[in-house]
C-alpha cells in the first residue's frame, strides 16, 4: 500500500510515516550510544555496543531520509549507505556477544569465531552490493541476530543465569517478531504499513538492548 507523500513547507516528504518510524529508531539508538559513551567504560564488549547503537542510529537515519522520506531526489544506489551501515551494526553486536561470552570459552574459539563474524559480514557485504537486493540485508540481520546473538546469549544463559543475557533474547525475539511484519507486509492502513510497523517494533528492540547495556554495567560495577 503506496503512502501518500505531504508537503511540510513547500518541502515534498515521501512515505512520511515511514520516514518518522525510522527517525524513531534512530533516536532510541542515538540515546543509548551516547548513555554508554557517558558511562566510559574501558572494554571492548562496552565498545562495541555503544558504535553498535551509534551505526545503528546512522543506518535507520540514512533509511529514513535517503531511502524514504527523500528518496525523489536520489537515485537507487543511494539505499547502500544505510543497508551496508545496517550490516556493519548487526556485526558489532554479535562482535559485543562474543566479548560477552568469552570468558566462559576458550581464546581460539573466540578468535574463530571472531573470523567467521568478519568473514560473514564481508560475504553479505558484497553479495549486497553487486546484487543491490535489500533480501541479503535481511539475511545478514537474520542471521546474525537469531543464529549468533540468539544462540551464544542462550549458552551464557545456561551458563550463569546472566540477567544481562535475558534482555538480549528479549530483544531479539522483538526483531524477530519485526521481520515477520515486514516480511509479509502486515499493514494497519495506509498510513501506518508494514515498514512503520516493524519500525516501531524495532525501537522496542533496541531499547531492550541498551537494557541490555546496562545490565552488563551494573554487574561489571558490582
Amino acid at each position: 500500500m503506496i503512502q501518500p507523500s505531504i508537503n511540510i513547507l513547500g518541502i515534498r516528504i515521501d512515505e512520511p510515516v515511514t520516514t518518522f518510524t525510522d527517525l524513531v529508531v534512530a533516536a532510541v539508538c542515538f540515546y543509548a550510544s551516547y548513555k554508554i559513551f557517558s558511562w566510559k567504560e574501558k572494554s571492548n564488549l562496552f565498545f562495541y555496543l555503544k558504535y553498535y547503537f551509534l551505526t545503528m542510529g546512522l543506518a535507520t537515519t540514512m533509511g529514513g531520509l535517503l531511502g524514504h522520506g527523500f528518496f525523489y531526489l536520489f537515485s537507487f544506489y543511494w539505499k547502500l549507505p544505510g543497508w551496508l551501515m545496517s550490516m556493519f551494526s548487526v556485526m558489532l553486536i554479535e562482535r559485543a556477544s562474543i566479548e560477552h561470552v568469552s570468558p566462559l570459552i576458550s581464546k581460539n574459539l573466540a578468535k574463530i569465531f571472531k573470523i567467521i563474524n568478519l568473514s560473514e559480514l564481508c560475504t553479505f557485504v558484497v553479495i549486497t552490493y553487486t546484487t543491490l537486493n535489500f533480501f541479503f540485508v535481511e539475511m545478514h540481520t537474520a542471521y546474525g541476530l537469531l543464529f549468533v546473538v540468539g544462540s551464544l546469549q542462550i549458552f551464557n544463559i545456561y551458563e550463569t543465569r546472566d540477567t544481562a543475557s535475558k534482555y538480549f533474547l528479549i530483544a531479539v525475539s522483538i526483531s524477530a517478531v519485526a521481520a515477520l511484519i515486514f516480511m509479509n507486509q502486515i499493514t494497519i492502513s495506509k498510513w501506518f504499513n508494514h515498514f512503520d510497523f516493524s519500525h516501531t517494533i524495532m525501537a522496542l528492540a533496541a531499547y531492550f538492548f541498551y537494557r541490555a547495556a546496562k545490565e552488563l554495567r551494573v554487574k561489571r560495577r558490582e
